[in-house]
Formats: C-alpha cells, sequence, structure tokens
C-alpha cells in the first residue's frame, strides 16, 4: 500500500478558476503551412480522452513555498502605447522556439502570445508597422544551431524573442551574444543559462533555481510528502529541475526510487516499476509533457496510485489531451502567469485557441520589445540597452533585470488538472 499524501486547500483554486484561463482548443493551421499545432482542447476531450479535464491555476507561491496573494495586472504596459510611433519600413523582431515537433505547443503557445502584441501595435501605430518572424527550431539544440545563423543574418531582426528551450538557447547563445542580438526567453528556465557571461540574455521569468526549491518546499510543508520519487529525462531542463528539486527534497528525495528515462520513450515500465516497489508519497517529473503523458499513464495502468507532480514542461493542456483521465490530479508547476479574461479573449480571437503556458509571457516580452521601437530603438544594441534598463508592470508579473539577466523578483504559479 502506498502512503495517502496530504493535499492542499482547493479554496485559492475555486477562486482563481473564475477568473482565469489555462486550457487550449484546436487544432489550428501553423501560417500558411501544412502542419497543424497541437492545441487539443482539453474541455472537449481530444484523442487522450481528457474529458472535462483542464489546468486550473491554484495558488502562488514564494521561494519558501508559502502562498503569495495573487497581483492584479491593472498597470500592465499596453503594446498600442499612444499611436505615435515610427519606425523604418521593414522593421522587425523574430521568435525561435519548437513549431513543430512533439512539444511544439510551447513555442506556438509564446508566438501567439507576442501575435496578440504585435497586432496590437500595429493597428494603433500608422507610422510603424512591426513584423515577428518566426523561426522553428523544433525544440532541438542541432536544429536550432541551423537556425541561429538564418536570425542573425536578418538585419531587420532588432530583437529576439526566444529561444524557448533551454538546451536550444544554450547550444546558440554565444552566436547571438557575439552578433549583439537581444535574446528575451519567455520559457528557458535551466539557471546555468545566465553563467555564460552573456550580455544580450534575458530570462523573463524565474529559473529552475527558484522553481525547484520553491515547489519542493510546497511539496514538504504544504503538501506533506516525506518521500518523492523524482524522475527526470535527459535534456537540459530536465536535469537541472531534477537537480533542483532533489536537492530542495532533501531526506524526502527517495533515492531508492529516483530514475531516469530519455526523450522521446514511449515504453516507461522500468521506471513505472521502480517506482511501485517504493513506498513512496509522489512521484516528481522533471521534463516535457511529450514523455509525461505517456509515463503518467503507465503508473496508472501499473497500479501505482501516488500525486503526480511536474513543472512547466509538462504544465500544457497537450498533458490532458494525450494522457486522458490519468492526469486528473496532477499538480504542475509554472513560472509562468495564468491569462487574465481580457487577454484571453483576445487571444483566442486571434489564434482560435485559448492560451497556454508561456502565452502571456510571450505578449509581455514583445510588449516590451514594441515600447523599446516606439520609444526610438532602431538597432540590436539600443535594444538591448533598453531592455536592460527596463522596468514596468505586464499581465504576468513586474519586468526589471539584474546585471545578469535574472528577473529581479519573480514568483511560481502551482496549477492542477482538475
Amino acid at each position: 500500500m502506498h502512503r495517502t499524501a496530504r493535499r492542499a486547500s482547493g479554496g485559492a483554486a475555486l477562486l482563481l478558476a473564475a477568473t482565469l484561463v489555462l486550457t487550449a482548443c484546436g487544432p489550428q493551421s501553423q501560417g500558411g503551412g501544412d502542419e497543424e499545432t497541437t492545441g487539443t482542447s482539453t474541455e472537449t476531450g481530444g484523442s487522450g480522452g481528457g474529458g472535462d479535464l483542464s489546468i486550473v491555476p491554484s495558488v502562488q507561491i514564494d521561494a519558501e513555498g508559502a502562498e503569495v496573494p495573487a497581483e492584479e495586472s491593472a498597470g500592465a504596459a499596453d503594446p498600442a502605447g499612444d499611436g505615435s510611433a515610427e519606425c523604418a519600413e521593414g522593421t522587425s523582431i523574430a521568435m525561435a522556439g519548437a513549431l513543430t515537433g512533439p512539444n511544439a505547443a510551447l513555442g506556438l503557445n509564446i508566438l501567439y502570445g507576442a501575435t496578440v502584441a504585435v497586432d496590437a501595435f500595429n493597428a494603433a501605430n500608422p507610422g510603424c508597422q512591426v513584423t515577428i518572424k518566426q523561426f522553428d527550431t523544433e525544440g532541438d539544440p542541432q536544429k536550432a544551431t541551423q537556425v541561429a545563423p538564418q536570425i542573425v543574418g536578418d538585419a531587420s531582426v532588432i530583437g529576439l524573442l526566444g529561444p524557448a528551450f533551454s538546451g536550444e538557447t544554450a547550444a546558440t547563445g554565444d552566436v547571438f551574444n557575439q552578433a549583439g542580438l537581444l535574446s528575451l526567453t519567455a520559457s528557458a528556465t535551466n539557471p546555468d543559462l545566465t553563467k555564460n557571461g552573456w550580455t544580450n540574455f534575458f530570462r523573463g521569468l524565474a529559473n529552475d533555481a527558484v522553481q525547484g526549491p520553491a515547489v519542493a518546499k510546497y511539496m514538504t510543508g504544504t503538501l506533506g510528502y516525506e518521500s518523492v520519487c523524482v524522475v527526470t529525462d535527459n535534456s537540459d531542463y530536465g536535469i537541472g529541475l531534477a537537480q533542483q528539486i532533489t536537492t530542495g527534497l532533501g531526506d524526502a528525495a527517495n533515492p531508492d526510487c529516483a530514475a531516469e528515462v530519455k526523450t522521446g520513450d514511449k515504453d516507461f515500465s522500468a521506471a513505472v516499476q521502480i517506482i511501485s516497489g517504493a513506498d513512496a508519497d509522489a512521484v516528481f517529473y522533471a521534463g516535457y509533457y511529450a514523455e509525461a503523458a505517456p509515463f503518467v499513464q503507465g503508473l496508472r495502468d501499473g497500479g501505482v496510485d501516488i500525486p503526480f507532480v511536474s513543472a512547466d514542461g509538462t504544465n500544457d493542456p497537450q498533458f490532458v489531451s494525450q494522457a486522458g483521465g490519468a492526469s486528473e490530479g496532477a499538480i504542475l508547476s509554472c513560472p509562468c502567469g495564468p491569462a487574465p479574461d481580457e487577454f484571453a479573449a483576445t487571444y483566442e480571437e486571434t489564434n482560435g485557441q485559448a492560451p497556454g503556458v508561456y502565452s502571456v509571457e510571450g505578449y509581455d516580452l514583445a510588449t516590451i520589445m514594441l515600447t523599446g521601437i516606439a520609444s526610438g530603438v532602431t538597432d540590436r544594441a539600443g535594444m538591448i540597452d533598453y531592455v536592460a534598463n527596463y522596468s514596468g508592470e505586464g499581465l504576468a508579473r513586474t519586468y526589471e533585470w539584474d546585471d545578469t539577466g535574472e528577473l529581479s523578483a519573480a514568483l511560481i504559479w502551482i496549477y492542477e488538472v482538475q
């Protein structure tokens, strides 16, 4: 028998669920091509049989894992500005990340959020029409190294939203830094990315050195878990997050059921067997939803019914759609903020699907670059300087960076599949 772990109060979830949205519907065609996005609705089910399950915001926590009241975004910067922006014809920003492939939903969420900001800017500023150029890395570091020269070689691009994943960011960071091109990521959370001496790189959310310990303390403190099996994939993101979670859990990290898997795996029977033989309170999975979905299905099929906890790489409606009923009750952390109602409505009208993880960050970070252009920034050096000295409110949080490219302050959200 597995111990039954204590669960957190759902009061905050009920309060926020009425006003915040984190579901997606689709599928939608990407650009003008033949590929489809992976935004299958968690409300209507999908191939995974998720039924009416969706990812619902629960609580916001600080570095100690304690609940922090959510702040309203009434003072968020408006990408439209005052309508007086002037810029050179062809001015553009770029977005780089997985737009196709098994984890494409994460990249598309960022792109679609940025699109909302760019559309609002262009509608209000006839004297400055900004293009957002899309560069698909498939979330693959090797593919990203092939794409990066295309981005820096396009002289019209004065700022980059991305890369999206930690591995591809590590692989291309030197290229963008040497080119003096702003790299403003909405989702790459490996802590080591800001230790490379890059002067062009800024992270628009908390890193895993914040997320890992905070979530670990939330698990041991609020949820009362005394024994946790930590499972990691072999990505830069997964490895770094698992290290942070394991350290944060301390004695609660059960070494007897720690396991490693690989990106692309579909058979998790070996890890399931290890975990099924452990007297653990929960499983924490450090990786992406493409593997998290079949993994949690394997756990449930194998009779392992302890809580499943994961982080931002899993926190996407595709996890629910692909895992179906096995995803119910999953606890998913994220340094990303939920979507306010007004933004969610505009996003869905623009993109044909509701916002998902990092959609708000994509919007906020694109808005910062657009306000830079409106202020008179005309080149790459000017954009880096603008962001380095920026301080302002967004929909998700306050954006202000230290000299390493990390946010001066950042918090973590806890979500639950219900």
